[in-house]
């Protein structure tokens, strides 16, 4: 095993804030004459070959994923696509990783954000602690903050980075006290608003027998607007091209020449298999998003930018200023894919050598041996959530589910959870909405009917429907106009939301036609915009449905920030349990809801 740099426990700065191969992202070339070509590039030579392994969005899944969560899809060489099933899972990710850095000498390990935050129960029971602890013994160097390390705010981060029990639930386990993550999390681009001052690092020089990586992490510069505004008061989110450009010098001055950046955000792939070649016909090509034109703004002092939020696997090359191709990957999420990057370092000149950069993501299988520490690990944690992780709540006939891909905009379990909050706020005393609305980020998983440990197929425990909504978003009806809702509807594919659009989730009665031949606004349908089968009146009011994070305008939907007459319900967890409850029994349990409330024109 490849050793990792000895990791002084970095006292981060946090100011008072309130196996398959997967496709080869280009960029292979012949090295330069005299180029060393042993494993871990020797220590004698000129040239040094330095293995960066990296992933993204983990978002706490320490058990293996299941459902379409745990699936792949590959390109086959016909052209056909397949299933991958049963991928991910921490046990599995720490054996690929630590057999993947054998015989590297030069081996270091990067992430790019969202590894805690919307985290199965398991984790998310426990304030993500148990993910931290997997992470220092997978031996993770460095991570960059993605949105959902901000999902308790920011003081719950620099408990986060520092250790220390947690201020409300205490310390989880007699006589043993959080120590809090052994790498440093990295927030360039998030600032104190009066000092300027970063909340974290924002940098890290990762050192070997003098071979120097600087490693610039920063989240994107959206997440104001995707998580809850309490927990990031006093904070700025810059930009991310700017900030990164900024720090790049500040390492270029130190004598760091070799650059990676850590960047939560991403792109989307024209294609959803995770070895797609996004670079056919020509660098960058097959793949659009806000990563693009980052990419290609980002100074060419960079040598690689390992991206996420996106939750999609590519490895490709795009331009940068200088119009040189340069490395650009994502390892989907949830630990199913790993990247394995070579970055050719060239000791006279301290910097990577670009045309020998090559990038390729890996299957996390699980026909590997399972690490046996993360299993101890696991164990041990859910022996602490047994007691409420088991509880059955409801019994489903089928798996319900939440395609990952970004162009599936209606889900089964999307439609679900909408007509849950529906019955939840419909009554006179409880708001009485009409319809619901809700987020397509906030279902994280899908229902599997297949038992996921002793309490049978087909039965949802607490513990899974806690996966699915694992927020505890308060619920709210508010009167909006059918004009602002018709709005709401058109911000989904426009604004913030037109590069990579958020398809909300609807609950029945609501219909619409979605024409993604159109650019913007237009691909709404005005006159097909009906609730139960009558058209939306623009001047009459309508009680509406959502939860806290909508009602604020997160995720692009500022006009649902103008809403009136605001009623606070349950949680949408404690909703969604309700409506298990109270439409399924062993004996008929609960059919996947059917689609077709969005017609979508191709």
């Amino acid at each position: 095993m490849a050793a990792t740099p000895k990791k002084k426990r970095t006292a981060a700065r946090i100011l008072a804030a309130g196996a398959g191969l997967a496709t080869v992202g280009a960029l292979v070339a012949a090295l330069p004459a005299g180029a060393s070509g042993t494993k871990g590039g020797g220590n004698h030579g000129r040239y040094v070959d330095v293995q960066l392994l990296s992933f993204n969005d983990l978002h706490g899944n320490l058990e293996p994923p299941t459902g379409s969560a745990g699936r792949l899809t590959r390109l086959k060489e016909d052209g056909t696509t397949e299933t991958l099933n049963d991928v991910g899972g921490v046990e599995y990710l720490a054996t690929h990783l630590r057999q993947a850095r054998e015989g590297n000498r030069y081996s270091v390990t990067a992430a790019a954000g969202d590894m805690i935050g919307a985290s199965p129960l398991l984790s998310g029971l426990f304030h993500d602690e148990p993910t931290i602890e997997a992470l220092n013994k997978l031996k993770l160097d460095v991570t960059s903050v993605g949105n959902h390390e901000f999902d308790e705010g920011a003081r719950e981060l620099a408990r986060i980075q520092n250790g220390g029990c947690h201020p409300t639930a205490g310390c989880f386990e007699k006589g043993k006290r959080f120590r809090g993550a052994d790498f440093p999390y990295l927030a360039a681009n998030v600032t104190n608003e009066k000092s300027g001052k970063p909340l974290l690092d924002p940098y890290f020089v990762w050192e070997r027998n003098g071979v120097k990586i600087g490693f610039i992490g920063v989240t994107l510069e959206g997440t104001a607007n995707i998580v809850s505004a309490e927990g990031i008061k006093g904070l700025k989110f810059g930009d991310e091209v700017e900030t990164i450009n900024k720090y790049a010098k500040v390492l270029e001055r130190k004598g760091v020449k070799s650059i990676v950046a850590l960047l939560h955000e991403g792109g989307l792939p024209a294609s959803g298999a995770y070895n797609y070649d996004c670079d056919s016909p020509g660098p960058g090509n097959g793949i659009s998003g806000p990563i693009v034109d980052i990419a290609k703004n980002v100074s060419p002092q960079v040598d690689a930018l390992v991206t996420g939020h996106t939750h999609q696997a590519y490895a490709c090359t795009i331009p940068d200023p200088a119009g040189k191709p340069r490395t650009v990957t994502s390892a989907a999420s949830f630990g199913r894919l790993y990247t394995d990057t070579t970055l050719t370092y060239d000791r006279r000149t301290k910097d990577i050598v670009r045309t020998a950069v090559a990038s390729a993501n890996h299957v996390v299988t699980r026909d590997v041996p399972k690490a046996e520490d993360m299993s101890r690990l696991i164990t041990r944690w859910n022996a602490l959530a047994a007691p409420i992780a088991s509880r059955p709540v409801g019994y489903i006939s089928a798996d319900i589910d939440n395609p990952l891909d970004a162009t599936a905009y209606e889900k089964p379990l999307g439609n679900l959870i909408a007509d849950a909050q529906l019955e939840g706020m419909a009554p006179a005393d409880k708001g009485g909405a009409q319809l619901a609305l809700m987020n397509p980020g906030g279902v994280r998983a899908p229902l599997v009917h297949k038992a996921s440990g002793a309490e049978g197929d087909g039965v949802v425990t607490y513990g899974e429907a806690y996966t699915v909504q694992p927020f505890t978003n308060m619920m709210t009806a508010v009167d909006l106009t059918g004009a602002q809702l018709i709005t709401t509807l058109q911000q989904q594919v426009s604004g913030a939301n037109q590069a990579a659009p958020k398809i909300l989730q609807i609950s029945k009665g609501l219909t619409y036609t979605l024409d993604m031949t159109k650019a913007g606004a237009d691909r709404i349908v005005v006159s097909s915009v009906k609730l139960n089968g009558e058209a939306i009146d623009p001047s009459k009011t309508y009680r509406v449905a959502m939860n806290e994070f909508l009602a604020g305008g997160g995720d692009g939907f500022a006009v649902l920030k103008e809403h009136k007459n605001k009623l606070v319900g349950a949680s949408d967890l404690d909703m969604f349990t309700a409506y298990l409850a109270a439409h399924s029994t062993p004996a008929a349990p609960l059919a996947p809801p059917a689609t077709g409330r969005i017609t979508v024109v191709k």
